[in-house]
């Protein structure tokens, strides 16, 4: 098993590796909404992703690179959790 990498290196990839964040929803928005924890910034981020044309290849690369903080391809990380026990 592969460590994930520390939390600056994991967020500041460049767009080689993320070549999709290009056209997230999220480029423009607050960092804090999808980092805070709070309730209230986790749904703005959930509604924010829910219509990101991106949503899919985010959520991918957020369980391919076993990301542990924040929202990301519309679920928490939580959710992340849970699904990466489910998936193939």
């Amino acid at each position: 098993m592969q460590p994930t990498p520390p939390l600056t290196e994991t967020y500041a990839l460049d767009l080689e590796e993320r070549h999709w964040a290009a056209y997230a929803s999220c480029r423009d928005a607050d960092p804090e909404l999808f980092f805070s924890g709070t309730d209230r910034a986790s749904a703005e981020a959930v509604r924010i992703c829910r219509g990101c044309p991106v949503q899919p290849e985010c959520l991918q690369w957020a369980l391919d690179a076993r990301v542990r903080y924040g929202i990301w391809g519309g679920l928490t990380e939580v959710q992340r959790r849970r699904a990466s026990r489910y998936s193939p």
